[in-house]
């Protein structure tokens, strides 16, 4: 049989077009596929050309100007039209395309087949040929999944790391390189199927240089190399460079975002690729999307660079040592995509020799709350360095933030001024020698006081208003003493409140991670974020529906332990002002909270009820203030309470036997009857009533 008999069988014909004479010589069966008599014949160019679809005449004649560039096979599909311009059928061309010496390079002659591509029906689910049917179907569902991968890709890492897993249908390269350009020199991003080594030669390479890669940057198009020997032909300088990887084919294409060539993607090969129009579409749709993957990553990777930078600027590490303290601290940024927020810390030298604590909250989780929270941590630090009372410190802050938030007004729009913000902050001064902390607090949460024993119980400070509500405002100073072996915590409201929590269930949440047993600071500090924003806490949600997270600032301090005893004593000081009648409430929640754990809750009930009745007792008949001071000792379950409470009177209290109507006077009378032991000390200036409660006693033992 002949050839032309053998092609005929199976519905292929032949065609030769020879651009330079215009003419087109078709035998039979290509002569019927076209829609002209079935028959060998010579026909003009523009006879041939009226029975292709406008639409696939142009796209046909770009792949032959692009094979004949590039001497490759020129493939496309095409559709029959008939006089009327209806579809009779589509076939497949495969062709290459010569250009005679003759001619000049602007001429060619193209030869090869015509086969006709069996099109489905309406409801119908036809054959399809390799090319068109499962193959191409093959082709839409990795350009998906590549898609996929590359979109959910984070980082320039994670982009190659895709790029290099990718399984092209039917010609998966064994190797690829991503290059960029700095300046006139070309640079390798990363690499895949290569030894670490091999990228040497190629990287810092000038763009002027005869090589693949720096030509498609220069020029922005593509190169496809179907052989080593095209390979040597068209670059003889640096074909040795690419010889020793043993590959049989390449492909260059260029990286393109925004209209601009950031790089070029080299796609290697082991066995030889004809680089089909199929072939290159898939390879440029994979450019396309492999670009725009490293465009994303390489602006979420200058965000993120950005944003570390500047939360390292504006969140100092911790230092100096303080001597006979340790110190730990955390920062989490929750509120904004730069990783930035209101919310900081700062430990600053004094220059009285003691150390200053601050943690504070600016209002919002934007650029704007950063940028006044790192202004009001420098003003801070200046007031600190001063040489001012916590107090004064404060009161400077909230004027300076003032004038700041006044500045700000009508920056952020034209048609809507923006809104005055505030800050909360805690300013606590120092003194290690004596394990003294004078704190001054502006509208931020109280501190947490852990006693040696592991009892975590807030302690209530005085307040005022947060920075810069007013221009003028008092911060009243709060003194606390941390034995040895207690702890202090400091946070801002994230820490609480985040999770859907109020000020209550927060507590009730972080107080068992406060009172586990633990030697190391840092641990502690770890603890508490994990018991927010660590698995557990999603089983730990608050009852509040909104649950917007918050930045969230830690900060831990703890007195070093003096030589071991059998168990630490529980103690707490308070100190209530005859101006401050409302603090016997600070005083009455104080009892409670050190005995949380206590045996008999009816034994609380009156601690409480004689501690009340006690620091009144001093606001109502003396003119000075009242020093409360609670203390718990022994071992669990056979402890000791001891509450004092003295004043700079002199006049002693007398038991009476108050009448029915009496609205007075029953102060002793409550103490001789619910204290396990009480009684009045005179001293040098002023006195102290106490009274003790034991543990193992039972209710209305005596």
């Amino acid at each position: 049989m002949r050839t032309e008999e053998f092609l005929a069988a199976i519905a292929t014909g032949l065609w030769r077009w020879d651009n330079a004479a215009g003419t087109v010589t078709l035998d039979a069966e290509a002569a019927r596929l076209l829609g002209l008599p079935a028959e060998p014949g010579s026909y003009r160019e523009a006879a041939v050309r009226s029975r292709f679809h406008p639409v696939d005449w142009n796209e046909i004649y770009g792949v032959v100007n692009l094979a004949v560039a590039e001497g490759t096979l020129a493939e496309a599909r095409l559709r029959i039209v008939d006089e009327r311009g209806r579809v009779l059928r589509t076939v497949r061309s495969r062709s290459k395309p010569v250009v005679p010496e003759e001619h000049g390079s602007e001429n060619y002659v193209l030869i090869g087949t015509l086969q006709e591509v069996a099109e489905p029906q309406l409801g119908s689910s036809g054959p399809h040929t390799p090319i068109t049917g499962d193959w191409r179907r093959s082709r839409e569902a990795f350009l998906l999944d590549a898609g996929r991968a590359l979109a959910e890709a984070r980082s320039t890492e994670e982009v190659l790391r895709v790029a290099a897993s990718l399984s092209m249908p039917g010609f998966s390269p064994d190797g690829l390189a991503v290059f960029g350009s700095a300046g006139e020199r070309l640079t390798i991003i990363g690499h895949h199927g290569q030894s670490t080594g091999d990228e040497d030669a190629f990287t810092d390479m000038p763009l002027e240089t005869d090589y693949p890669a720096a030509e498609v940057v220069r020029t922005g198009r593509a190169i496809y190399l179907p052989s080593p020997e095209e390979y040597r032909r068209r670059y003889p300088a640096t074909w040795p460079l690419a010889r020793r990887f043993g590959r049989q084919s390449w492909a260059y294409l260029p990286l393109v975002s925004s209209g601009r060539t950031m790089g070029a993607w080299m796609a290697g090969f082991q066995h030889p690729v004809g680089f089909s129009p199929d072939e290159r579409a898939v390879l440029s749709t994979v450019a396309r999307m492999l670009a725009q993957a490293l465009a994303r990553a390489g602006v979420a990777e200058t965000e993120r660079e950005l944003s570390l930078g500047l939360q390292r600027s504006m969140m100092p590490t911790l230092g100096p040592d303080i001597p006979g303290m340790t110190v730990a601290a955390r920062y989490v940024p929750t509120g904004g995509g730069l990783q930035v927020g209101g919310d900081w810390y700062d430990m600053i030298p004094l220059p009285n020799g003691r150390i200053a604590l601050v943690i504070g909250d600016v209002q919002g989780h934007d650029v704007r709350a950063a940028g006044l929270m790192g202004q009001l941590r420098i003003a801070l630090r200046a007031y600190a360095s001063e040489g001012h009372r916590p107090d004064a410190v404060l009161s400077r802050a909230s004027r300076f933030l003032s004038g700041l938030t006044d500045a700000y007004e009508g920056v952020e729009g034209d048609d809507e001024p923006s809104a005055p913000r505030f800050a909360t902050c805690l300013y606590a001064e120092v003194d290690p020698a004596t394990g003294t902390l004078d704190i001054a607090r502006a509208g931020h949460p109280d501190p947490v006081v852990v006693s040696a024993d592991g009892t975590a119980v807030i302690r209530q400070t005085a307040g005022g208003l947060p920075l810069g509500i007013e221009t003028d405002s008092d911060y009243p100073t709060t003194r606390v003493v941390l034995e040895p072996g207690e702890t202090i915590m400091l946070c801002t409201d994230g820490l609480i409140e985040t999770g859907g929590h109020d000020m209550a269930t927060g507590w009730t949440r972080l107080r068992p991670v406060l009172e586990k047993p633990t030697e190391d600071l840092e641990r502690m500090a770890d603890a508490l974020v994990q018991a927010v924003h660590g698995p557990t806490s999603h089983y730990t949600t608050g009852p509040l529906a909104d649950r917007r997270e918050d930045d969230i600032a830690v900060l831990v301090l703890r007195r070093e332990s003096a030589p071991a005893r059998a168990t630490p004593p529980r103690r707490s000081v308070l100190t209530i002002a005859q101006a401050e009648p409302e603090r016997i409430s600070v005083a009455r929640q104080l009892v409670r909270e050190l005995l949380h754990d206590w045996k008999d809750p009816e034994q609380v009930d009156s601690a409480v009820l004689m501690v009340s009745e006690m620091a009144t007792n001093v606001l109502v008949h003396t003119d000075g203030d009242a020093l409360t001071v609670a203390e718990v000792s022994g071992e669990r379950g056979e402890r000791r309470l001891r509450v004092e409470v003295a004043d700079a009177s002199d006049e002693l209290p007398h038991k009476r036997r108050p009448g029915e109507m009496a609205s007075s006077g029953r102060g002793l009378v409550l103490m001789e009857m619910l204290a396990d032991a009480w009684g009045v000390d005179p001293r040098g200036e002023g006195k102290s009533i106490w009274f003790e409660l034991y543990e193992s006693a039972e209710p209305g033992e005596f």
